[in-house]
């Protein structure tokens, strides 16, 4: 636990590396500008940061696991880190109705701890996702749609949430993140810094994570990290590739990722690198080995390795797609 609060503490030290603590549907992110002033508090359990636009804190647990992994985008790739649980002890609540849970005795900011924490019922597994706020009119309106559903036809709650603006509380068994920031209207941009995203489509899906996201059974993500990504800064727009944040997230790849798909990647850039072509009888075409291919095809290209050895994967594994052995550790022998 020791190593992976000094793992948290530094990138809570980095205004690049942005955090999520959510499911799939309702998510809080975290984030802060270069010169943003932010308050840090180590504790013997967690660590807490905090600046005027919001919060997070990450807390140590004894079966906390980090996973690493990648993913093909549209264009390039994305990256993350998420802080797993065992699913028989990663849940919250659960709560169905909008529920008034009293004080918020755990928030971030001493000043925040007399004001009342409601749970918006969202009946997520490994998050409970709230709103918090000092101002009679606003707990007397949540008040009134108290026992029902935030989403029945009879329920004021969400219109004078996103009126109001009271503050978002999404809180995990390994942490929460806290929003002051204004909540934007239905057709606006969501703000740099902390925000919330809420969409009812996908929490309606179930899941707790994209499917996307190649995560063992069994282990929920309570918490995301988002390191520097080599190509794209952390509004998503394109950058000269950094050599530094690409090897820097290799290494959590490395240490955190999945030892089979690892062990993949790193066949297929040593095949291209040895100026070897694509296996001629079959290419992987498990979902997330394939994935992976992807990922090691586009993270070559974008550091100018363009080779015809490369343009061959490419041709077969990215552009045109391709049909894969069952077993992609064997296919790259």
């Amino acid at each position: 636990m020791i190593d992976v609060l000094d793992f948290i503490s530094d990138r809570f030290a980095d205004n690049e590396t942005t955090w999520s603590i959510g499911t799939f549907g309702a998510i809080a992110e975290f984030a802060r500008d270069p010169e943003e002033a932010m308050e840090l508090y180590h504790g013997e359990e967690g660590i807490s940061v905090v600046t005027a636009r919001g919060g997070l804190r990450i807390t140590a647990h004894h079966k906390l696991r980090l996973i690493a992994s990648e993913s093909p985008t549209a264009e390039s790739w994305s990256h993350r880190v998420a802080f797993c649980l065992p699913e028989e002890i990663c849940a919250m609540n659960g709560r169905t109705e909008l529920t008034e849970i009293g004080p918020d005795r755990e928030a971030l900011r001493a000043a925040d701890r007399a004001s009342v924490l409601f749970d918006l019922g969202l009946g997520t597994l490994q998050v409970d996702v709230c709103v918090r706020t000092n101002d009679p009119e606003i707990i007397a309106a949540l008040r009134e749609s108290t026992g029902k559903s935030v989403f029945a036809p009879g329920s004021d709650a969400m219109s004078v949430i996103l009126a109001r603006h009271p503050h978002r509380v999404f809180i995990s068994r390994i942490g929460r993140a806290e929003v002051f920031q204004p909540i934007p209207p239905p057709n606006g941009k969501s703000p740099s810094g902390p925000h919330t995203h809420l969409l009812p489509k996908l929490l309606a899906h179930g899941r707790t994570h994209a499917a996307t996201e190649p995560l063992p059974c069994g282990w929920i993500p309570c918490a995301h990290l988002y390191p520097p990504h080599p190509i794209r800064d952390r509004f998503g727009k394109t950058r000269p590739f950094r050599s530094d944040y690409h090897a820097a997230f290799q290494a959590l790849l490395e240490r955190y990722g999945d030892p089979d798909l690892v062990a993949l990647k790193r066949r297929v850039v040593n095949s291209i690198m040895a100026k070897r072509g694509p296996p001629t009888a079959s290419l992987p075409s498990e979902r997330f080995a394939h994935a992976t291919v992807r990922v090691a095809l586009r993270q070559l290209q974008a550091t100018d390795r363009l080779s015809p050895a490369l343009t061959a994967w490419l041709s077969v594994c990215d552009r045109n797609g391709g049909s894969c052995a069952e077993d992609p550790m064997e296919a790259l022998h």
